[in-house]
Protein backbone atom coordinates (compact mmCIF):
# COMPACT_ATOMS: atom_id res chain seq x y z
CA UNK A 1 0.00 0.00 0.00
CA UNK A 2 1.10 3.42 -1.04
CA UNK A 3 -0.48 5.45 2.14
CA UNK A 4 -1.99 4.71 5.46
CA UNK A 5 -3.91 6.61 7.48
CA UNK A 6 -3.16 6.06 11.09
CA UNK A 7 -6.43 7.12 12.94
CA UNK A 8 -6.68 6.49 16.70
CA UNK A 9 -11.04 7.45 15.81
CA UNK A 10 -12.19 6.69 12.24
CA UNK A 11 -15.62 6.07 11.62
CA UNK A 12 -15.96 2.87 8.49
CA UNK A 13 -17.76 0.80 7.32
CA UNK A 14 -17.24 -1.68 9.97
CA UNK A 15 -17.87 1.15 13.17
CA UNK A 16 -15.91 3.46 14.83
CA UNK A 17 -12.60 2.53 16.36
CA UNK A 18 -9.00 2.82 16.20
CA UNK A 19 -8.16 2.35 12.52
CA UNK A 20 -5.41 2.29 10.06
CA UNK A 21 -7.10 2.78 6.38
CA UNK A 22 -5.16 1.59 3.64
CA UNK A 23 -5.12 3.58 0.12
CA UNK A 24 -3.50 2.39 -3.52
CA UNK A 25 -4.30 5.13 -5.80
CA UNK A 26 -7.30 6.50 -5.31
CA UNK A 27 -9.15 3.68 -3.89
CA UNK A 28 -9.72 2.64 -0.18
CA UNK A 29 -7.99 -1.09 -0.37
CA UNK A 30 -7.71 -1.91 3.45
CA UNK A 31 -9.40 -1.27 6.64
CA UNK A 32 -7.39 -2.68 9.71
CA UNK A 33 -6.80 -2.50 13.55
CA UNK A 34 -4.70 0.45 14.61
CA UNK A 35 -0.89 0.66 13.81
CA UNK A 36 -1.04 -3.00 11.75
CA UNK A 37 -0.53 -1.66 8.00
CA UNK A 38 2.60 -0.64 6.55
CA UNK A 39 2.70 1.52 3.52
CA UNK A 40 5.02 3.64 1.46
CA UNK A 41 3.90 6.74 3.42
CA UNK A 42 1.93 7.59 6.90
CA UNK A 43 -0.95 9.93 7.14
CA UNK A 44 -0.65 9.87 11.53
CA UNK A 45 -3.81 11.85 12.73
CA UNK A 46 -4.14 12.79 16.15
CA UNK A 47 -6.29 12.05 19.14
CA UNK A 48 -8.28 15.08 18.18
CA UNK A 49 -9.41 14.22 15.11
CA UNK A 50 -11.70 12.00 14.02
CA UNK A 51 -11.70 10.18 9.91
CA UNK A 52 -14.41 10.65 8.26
CA UNK A 53 -15.73 9.12 5.11
CA UNK A 54 -15.74 12.37 2.64
CA UNK A 55 -19.74 13.90 2.91
CA UNK A 56 -22.24 13.13 0.08
CA UNK A 57 -24.46 16.51 -0.69
CA UNK A 58 -27.06 15.64 -3.10
CA UNK A 59 -29.11 19.10 -2.76
CA UNK A 60 -27.27 21.69 -4.28
CA UNK A 61 -28.09 24.63 -6.74
CA UNK A 62 -24.58 25.65 -7.97
CA UNK A 63 -26.43 28.01 -10.71
CA UNK A 64 -24.01 28.07 -13.81
CA UNK A 65 -23.98 28.77 -16.05
CA UNK A 66 -26.34 31.74 -16.26
CA UNK A 67 -26.81 32.98 -12.61
CA UNK A 68 -23.11 32.30 -12.01
CA UNK A 69 -22.85 35.53 -10.04
CA UNK A 70 -25.14 33.76 -7.42
CA UNK A 71 -22.76 30.90 -7.40
CA UNK A 72 -20.51 29.22 -9.67
CA UNK A 73 -18.78 25.52 -9.82
CA UNK A 74 -15.61 27.02 -8.81
CA UNK A 75 -16.89 28.64 -5.77
CA UNK A 76 -19.34 26.30 -4.81
CA UNK A 77 -16.78 22.83 -4.72
CA UNK A 78 -14.50 24.88 -3.18
CA UNK A 79 -16.70 25.94 0.12
CA UNK A 80 -17.72 21.92 -0.37
CA UNK A 81 -13.86 21.53 0.12
CA UNK A 82 -14.03 23.70 3.13
CA UNK A 83 -16.91 21.36 4.61
CA UNK A 84 -15.63 17.79 4.22
CA UNK A 85 -17.97 17.55 1.16
CA UNK A 86 -16.33 15.66 -1.50
CA UNK A 87 -19.55 14.32 -3.79
CA UNK A 88 -22.21 17.03 -4.77
CA UNK A 89 -24.83 16.51 -7.02
CA UNK A 90 -25.99 19.81 -8.27
CA UNK A 91 -29.78 20.97 -8.74
CA UNK A 92 -30.95 21.47 -12.61
CA UNK A 93 -32.59 24.61 -11.64
CA UNK A 94 -31.68 28.58 -11.40
CA UNK A 95 -28.83 27.86 -13.64
CA UNK A 96 -29.34 29.08 -17.30
CA UNK A 97 -30.66 26.38 -19.30
CA UNK A 98 -31.83 24.62 -16.67
CA UNK A 99 -31.28 20.96 -17.16
CA UNK A 100 -34.32 19.79 -18.98
CA UNK A 101 -33.05 18.59 -21.97
CA UNK A 102 -29.72 16.88 -23.25
CA UNK A 103 -28.04 20.00 -24.81
CA UNK A 104 -28.33 21.87 -21.36
CA UNK A 105 -26.90 18.64 -19.80
CA UNK A 106 -24.00 19.50 -22.11
CA UNK A 107 -23.25 22.96 -21.78
CA UNK A 108 -24.19 22.50 -17.71
CA UNK A 109 -21.09 20.01 -18.27
CA UNK A 110 -18.79 21.88 -20.39
CA UNK A 111 -19.20 24.91 -18.24
CA UNK A 112 -18.16 22.29 -15.22
CA UNK A 113 -15.33 20.97 -16.46
CA UNK A 114 -11.87 21.40 -15.28
CA UNK A 115 -13.50 23.82 -12.61
CA UNK A 116 -14.19 21.75 -9.82
CA UNK A 117 -12.56 20.59 -6.70
CA UNK A 118 -14.86 18.11 -5.64
CA UNK A 119 -17.02 15.34 -7.75
CA UNK A 120 -19.91 16.49 -9.18
CA UNK A 121 -23.00 14.72 -10.60
CA UNK A 122 -26.47 16.22 -11.74
CA UNK A 123 -30.23 16.24 -11.52
CA UNK A 124 -32.54 16.39 -14.63
CA UNK A 125 -35.33 18.22 -14.14
CA UNK A 126 -39.04 17.68 -14.89
CA UNK A 127 -41.29 20.18 -16.31
CA UNK A 128 -44.40 20.72 -18.43
CA UNK A 129 -43.27 19.49 -22.26
CA UNK A 130 -40.52 18.11 -21.44
CA UNK A 131 -41.65 14.48 -20.73
CA UNK A 132 -40.01 12.98 -24.16
CA UNK A 133 -36.40 14.54 -22.89
CA UNK A 134 -36.57 12.30 -20.19
CA UNK A 135 -35.24 9.21 -21.44
CA UNK A 136 -32.82 10.43 -23.38
CA UNK A 137 -31.61 12.87 -20.28
CA UNK A 138 -31.68 9.08 -17.88
CA UNK A 139 -29.46 7.93 -20.92
CA UNK A 140 -26.95 10.32 -20.48
CA UNK A 141 -26.67 9.39 -16.49
CA UNK A 142 -28.54 11.77 -14.87
CA UNK A 143 -28.94 10.77 -11.24
CA UNK A 144 -32.55 11.27 -11.41
CA UNK A 145 -35.42 14.03 -11.90
CA UNK A 146 -36.63 17.00 -10.06
CA UNK A 147 -40.19 18.47 -10.12
CA UNK A 148 -42.11 21.27 -8.11
CA UNK A 149 -45.73 20.78 -7.27
CA UNK A 150 -45.87 25.27 -7.27
CA UNK A 151 -44.07 28.02 -8.70
CA UNK A 152 -40.33 27.18 -8.33
CA UNK A 153 -39.86 30.78 -8.17
CA UNK A 154 -37.47 31.26 -11.68
CA UNK A 155 -40.07 30.83 -14.65
CA UNK A 156 -38.20 28.74 -16.56
CA UNK A 157 -38.68 26.12 -14.51
CA UNK A 158 -42.41 25.69 -14.26
CA UNK A 159 -44.56 22.98 -11.73
CA UNK A 160 -45.94 19.87 -12.64
CA UNK A 161 -49.73 19.68 -12.75
CA UNK A 162 -50.94 16.20 -11.13
CA UNK A 163 -52.03 14.54 -14.86
CA UNK A 164 -48.40 15.32 -16.10
CA UNK A 165 -46.64 14.46 -12.57
CA UNK A 166 -48.49 10.89 -12.46
CA UNK A 167 -46.90 10.12 -16.72
CA UNK A 168 -43.85 11.28 -15.53
CA UNK A 169 -44.04 8.62 -12.77
CA UNK A 170 -45.07 5.91 -15.03
CA UNK A 171 -41.96 6.67 -17.16
CA UNK A 172 -39.26 6.88 -14.64
CA UNK A 173 -40.94 3.62 -12.74
CA UNK A 174 -40.20 1.82 -16.04
CA UNK A 175 -36.59 3.41 -16.20
CA UNK A 176 -35.44 2.44 -12.66
CA UNK A 177 -35.36 6.58 -12.05
CA UNK A 178 -36.22 8.49 -9.01
CA UNK A 179 -38.29 11.39 -8.95
CA UNK A 180 -37.40 13.97 -6.05
CA UNK A 181 -40.04 16.64 -5.42
CA UNK A 182 -40.39 19.78 -3.78
CA UNK A 183 -43.74 19.31 -2.52
CA UNK A 184 -45.55 22.37 -1.11
CA UNK A 185 -49.60 22.36 -2.64
CA UNK A 186 -49.91 25.79 -4.66
CA UNK A 187 -53.70 26.34 -3.29
CA UNK A 188 -52.85 26.14 -0.15
CA UNK A 189 -50.23 28.72 -0.31
CA UNK A 190 -52.76 30.67 -2.54
CA UNK A 191 -55.43 30.78 0.36
CA UNK A 192 -52.59 31.31 2.94
CA UNK A 193 -51.71 35.28 3.92
CA UNK A 194 -49.41 36.78 1.33
CA UNK A 195 -45.84 37.55 2.45
CA UNK A 196 -45.25 41.03 3.44
CA UNK A 197 -43.20 43.26 5.40
CA UNK A 198 -40.36 42.45 7.48
CA UNK A 199 -41.76 40.31 10.95
CA UNK A 200 -40.69 36.76 9.93
CA UNK A 201 -44.28 35.10 11.71
CA UNK A 202 -46.16 36.77 8.50
CA UNK A 203 -43.69 34.94 6.08
CA UNK A 204 -44.26 32.02 7.88
CA UNK A 205 -47.78 31.82 7.89
CA UNK A 206 -47.59 31.92 4.52
CA UNK A 207 -45.98 28.65 3.68
CA UNK A 208 -48.13 26.39 6.57
CA UNK A 209 -47.26 23.10 7.14
CA UNK A 210 -50.56 22.08 5.79
CA UNK A 211 -49.11 22.94 1.92
CA UNK A 212 -46.07 20.50 2.91
CA UNK A 213 -49.18 17.80 4.53
CA UNK A 214 -51.03 17.90 1.30
CA UNK A 215 -48.45 17.60 -1.71
CA UNK A 216 -46.60 15.03 0.10
CA UNK A 217 -49.88 13.38 0.40
CA UNK A 218 -50.53 13.79 -3.13
CA UNK A 219 -47.20 12.72 -3.87
CA UNK A 220 -47.80 9.38 -1.73
CA UNK A 221 -51.41 8.82 -3.37
CA UNK A 222 -49.31 8.90 -6.94
CA UNK A 223 -46.43 6.75 -5.79
CA UNK A 224 -48.76 4.12 -4.48
CA UNK A 225 -50.76 4.21 -7.84
CA UNK A 226 -47.68 4.34 -9.93
CA UNK A 227 -45.51 2.52 -8.41
CA UNK A 228 -42.71 5.06 -8.71
CA UNK A 229 -39.78 5.61 -6.88
CA UNK A 230 -40.18 8.90 -5.08
CA UNK A 231 -38.24 11.22 -2.92
CA UNK A 232 -39.58 14.24 -0.89
CA UNK A 233 -36.86 17.12 -0.58
CA UNK A 234 -36.01 19.56 2.40
CA UNK A 235 -39.20 18.06 4.96
CA UNK A 236 -39.71 21.01 7.02
CA UNK A 237 -43.37 20.35 8.20
CA UNK A 238 -43.11 17.39 11.08
CA UNK A 239 -46.89 17.18 10.68
CA UNK A 240 -46.13 15.05 7.49
CA UNK A 241 -44.01 12.34 10.01
CA UNK A 242 -47.26 9.87 9.93
CA UNK A 243 -47.56 10.38 6.41
CA UNK A 244 -44.14 9.21 5.59
CA UNK A 245 -44.95 6.19 8.17
CA UNK A 246 -47.83 4.73 6.98
CA UNK A 247 -46.96 4.93 3.54
CA UNK A 248 -43.53 2.99 3.78
CA UNK A 249 -45.93 0.60 6.03
CA UNK A 250 -48.14 -0.17 2.70
CA UNK A 251 -44.90 0.02 0.42
CA UNK A 252 -44.59 2.77 -0.68
CA UNK A 253 -40.78 3.45 -2.38
CA UNK A 254 -40.45 7.03 -0.53
CA UNK A 255 -37.29 8.51 0.88
CA UNK A 256 -37.31 11.90 2.71
CA UNK A 257 -34.20 14.46 3.68
CA UNK A 258 -34.28 17.53 5.83
CA UNK A 259 -32.02 20.21 5.96
CA UNK A 260 -29.09 21.72 8.67
CA UNK A 261 -31.26 24.79 8.61
CA UNK A 262 -34.47 22.88 10.07
CA UNK A 263 -32.61 21.49 12.35
CA UNK A 264 -30.68 24.11 13.90
CA UNK A 265 -32.68 27.50 13.54
CA UNK A 266 -35.99 27.94 14.98
CA UNK A 267 -38.88 30.54 13.99
CA UNK A 268 -38.99 32.11 17.68
CA UNK A 269 -35.12 33.52 17.20
CA UNK A 270 -35.49 34.98 13.62
CA UNK A 271 -35.14 38.75 13.69
CA UNK A 272 -37.18 41.22 12.13
CA UNK A 273 -36.02 41.93 8.59
CA UNK A 274 -33.18 38.86 8.87
CA UNK A 275 -34.23 37.62 5.51
CA UNK A 276 -31.02 35.41 4.75
CA UNK A 277 -33.29 32.86 7.00
CA UNK A 278 -35.36 33.04 4.72
CA UNK A 279 -35.78 29.92 2.86
CA UNK A 280 -38.93 27.47 1.19
CA UNK A 281 -40.16 25.57 2.93
CA UNK A 282 -39.54 27.50 5.85
CA UNK A 283 -37.66 27.11 8.94
CA UNK A 284 -40.83 26.74 11.85
CA UNK A 285 -40.91 26.61 15.33
CA UNK A 286 -38.81 25.37 18.43
CA UNK A 287 -41.11 22.16 18.68
CA UNK A 288 -41.38 21.55 15.25
CA UNK A 289 -37.80 21.01 14.94
CA UNK A 290 -37.43 18.66 17.67
CA UNK A 291 -39.76 16.27 16.15
CA UNK A 292 -37.53 16.67 13.01
CA UNK A 293 -34.64 15.24 15.13
CA UNK A 294 -37.02 12.66 16.19
CA UNK A 295 -37.39 11.69 12.66
CA UNK A 296 -34.00 11.02 12.18
CA UNK A 297 -34.04 9.40 15.34
CA UNK A 298 -36.63 6.72 13.96
CA UNK A 299 -35.71 6.39 10.55
CA UNK A 300 -38.39 8.22 8.78
CA UNK A 301 -36.07 10.77 8.10
CA UNK A 302 -33.19 9.49 5.81
CA UNK A 303 -30.78 11.88 5.61
CA UNK A 304 -29.77 15.61 5.21
CA UNK A 305 -28.38 17.62 3.09
CA UNK A 306 -27.52 21.47 2.63
CA UNK A 307 -30.19 22.45 0.02
CA UNK A 308 -27.63 25.28 -0.62
CA UNK A 309 -29.53 27.75 -2.55
CA UNK A 310 -27.07 31.10 -2.50
CA UNK A 311 -27.64 34.61 -4.58
CA UNK A 312 -26.28 37.65 -4.39
CA UNK A 313 -26.63 39.85 -1.13
CA UNK A 314 -29.10 42.42 -3.17
CA UNK A 315 -31.45 39.80 -4.11
CA UNK A 316 -31.75 39.41 -0.08
CA UNK A 317 -33.45 43.16 0.54
CA UNK A 318 -31.63 43.76 3.03
CA UNK A 319 -32.40 47.29 2.39
CA UNK A 320 -36.26 46.79 3.28
CA UNK A 321 -35.97 43.37 5.12
CA UNK A 322 -38.66 42.59 3.56
CA UNK A 323 -39.46 38.77 3.41
CA UNK A 324 -41.91 39.19 0.36
CA UNK A 325 -39.90 40.43 -2.08
CA UNK A 326 -36.41 38.55 -0.39
CA UNK A 327 -34.91 35.27 -2.59
CA UNK A 328 -35.43 32.52 -0.11
CA UNK A 329 -32.56 30.07 -0.27
CA UNK A 330 -29.81 29.74 2.58
CA UNK A 331 -25.87 29.31 1.85
CA UNK A 332 -24.85 26.21 4.14
CA UNK A 333 -22.53 23.92 1.88
CA UNK A 334 -19.37 24.57 3.85
CA UNK A 335 -21.18 24.58 7.29
CA UNK A 336 -23.54 21.47 7.27
CA UNK A 337 -21.41 18.99 9.28
CA UNK A 338 -20.40 21.19 12.30
CA UNK A 339 -23.92 22.37 12.17
CA UNK A 340 -25.29 18.93 12.42
CA UNK A 341 -23.10 17.74 14.25
CA UNK A 342 -23.55 20.46 16.90
CA UNK A 343 -26.99 20.09 17.42
CA UNK A 344 -26.82 15.98 17.48
CA UNK A 345 -23.85 15.57 20.03
CA UNK A 346 -26.57 17.73 22.15
CA UNK A 347 -29.17 15.21 21.52
CA UNK A 348 -26.82 12.12 22.00
CA UNK A 349 -26.41 11.00 18.54
CA UNK A 350 -22.65 10.07 17.82
CA UNK A 351 -20.43 10.73 14.57
CA UNK A 352 -21.53 7.41 13.30
CA UNK A 353 -25.20 8.70 12.86
CA UNK A 354 -24.29 11.84 11.17
CA UNK A 355 -22.10 9.72 8.51
CA UNK A 356 -25.01 7.92 7.63
CA UNK A 357 -27.17 11.13 7.32
CA UNK A 358 -24.77 13.05 5.62
CA UNK A 359 -22.74 10.18 4.04
CA UNK A 360 -23.35 6.83 3.56
CA UNK A 361 -27.92 7.11 2.94
CA UNK A 362 -27.14 9.87 0.41
CA UNK A 363 -24.68 8.11 -1.66
CA UNK A 364 -26.85 4.88 -1.71
CA UNK A 365 -30.00 7.00 -2.98
CA UNK A 366 -28.13 8.12 -6.06
CA UNK A 367 -26.16 5.01 -6.73
CA UNK A 368 -22.93 6.05 -5.63
CA UNK A 369 -21.96 2.83 -3.87
CA UNK A 370 -18.14 3.98 -3.93
CA UNK A 371 -18.65 6.97 -1.65
CA UNK A 372 -20.18 7.75 1.37
CA UNK A 373 -17.77 5.06 3.16
CA UNK A 374 -14.78 4.18 4.19
CA UNK A 375 -14.53 0.62 3.05
CA UNK A 376 -12.06 -1.64 0.89
CA UNK A 377 -13.01 -1.03 -2.95
CA UNK A 378 -14.71 2.61 -2.35
CA UNK A 379 -12.73 5.66 -3.18
CA UNK A 380 -10.14 7.28 -0.79
CA UNK A 381 -12.38 10.48 -0.09
CA UNK A 382 -12.26 11.52 3.48
CA UNK A 383 -13.31 14.11 5.90
CA UNK A 384 -10.41 14.75 8.98
CA UNK A 385 -12.76 16.18 11.75
CA UNK A 386 -12.01 17.99 15.07
CA UNK A 387 -15.44 17.19 16.99
CA UNK A 388 -14.44 19.28 20.50
CA UNK A 389 -13.38 22.99 18.28
CA UNK A 390 -15.77 25.59 18.81
CA UNK A 391 -15.62 28.16 16.58
CA UNK A 392 -18.14 31.35 15.65
CA UNK A 393 -19.15 31.36 11.86
CA UNK A 394 -17.66 34.47 10.06
CA UNK A 395 -19.16 34.57 6.64
CA UNK A 396 -15.82 36.27 5.59
CA UNK A 397 -14.25 32.67 6.01
CA UNK A 398 -16.64 31.06 3.87
CA UNK A 399 -16.22 29.93 0.05
CA UNK A 400 -19.03 30.33 -1.73
CA UNK A 401 -18.82 33.35 -3.79
CA UNK A 402 -21.61 35.71 -1.96
CA UNK A 403 -20.36 36.74 1.95
CA UNK A 404 -24.13 35.77 2.88
CA UNK A 405 -25.50 33.09 5.08
CA UNK A 406 -28.22 32.79 7.68
CA UNK A 407 -24.95 30.81 10.07
CA UNK A 408 -23.10 34.00 10.48
CA UNK A 409 -22.51 35.06 13.99
CA UNK A 410 -23.72 30.94 15.36
CA UNK A 411 -21.37 29.20 17.32
CA UNK A 412 -20.66 25.85 16.35
CA UNK A 413 -18.68 22.75 17.40
CA UNK A 414 -16.76 20.51 14.66
CA UNK A 415 -14.14 21.84 12.59
CA UNK A 416 -13.29 20.41 9.58
CA UNK A 417 -8.85 20.38 9.05
CA UNK A 418 -8.45 18.51 5.73
CA UNK A 419 -10.37 16.72 2.89
CA UNK A 420 -9.14 14.25 0.77
CA UNK A 421 -10.73 13.60 -2.74
CA UNK A 422 -9.68 9.78 -3.89
CA UNK A 423 -6.62 9.76 -1.78
CA UNK A 424 -5.06 13.32 -2.50
CA UNK A 425 -5.53 16.27 0.01
CA UNK A 426 -7.70 19.01 -1.64
CA UNK A 427 -5.76 21.81 -1.81
CA UNK A 428 -5.46 24.06 -4.74
CA UNK A 429 -5.80 23.06 -8.31
CA UNK A 430 -9.34 21.71 -8.95
CA UNK A 431 -9.15 18.00 -9.91
CA UNK A 432 -12.74 16.79 -9.22
CA UNK A 433 -14.76 14.78 -11.86
CA UNK A 434 -17.86 14.76 -13.31
CA UNK A 435 -19.86 11.85 -12.46
CA UNK A 436 -22.41 9.84 -14.21
CA UNK A 437 -25.16 7.52 -13.01
CA UNK A 438 -23.94 3.86 -13.32
CA UNK A 439 -20.15 5.08 -13.99
CA UNK A 440 -17.41 4.42 -11.13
Amino acid sequence: MRLVFRARRAVTAAGEGAFDVGVDGETVTAVEPYGTLRGDRAVELGEDVVLLPGLVDTHVHVNDPGRSEWEGFETATRAAAAGGVTTIVDMPLNSLPPTVDVAALDLKRKTAAGRVHVDVGFWGGAIPGNAGELRALHAEGVFGFKCFLLHSGVDEFPPLGDEELEGDLRLLRDLGALMIIHAEDSETIEHAPQPHGRHYGDFLGSRPREAENRAIARVIELARRTGARVHILHLSSSDALPLIAAAREDGVSLTVETCPHYLTFTAEEIADGATQFKCCPPIREAGNREQLWQGLADGLIDFVVSDHSPCTPELKRFDSGDFGEAWGGISSLQVGLPAVWTGARARGFGLADVVRWMAERPAAQVGLTHKGRIAAGADADFCVFAPDEEFVVDVANLRHRNPVSAYHGRSLTGAVRSTWLRGKEITGEPRGRLLVRGRK
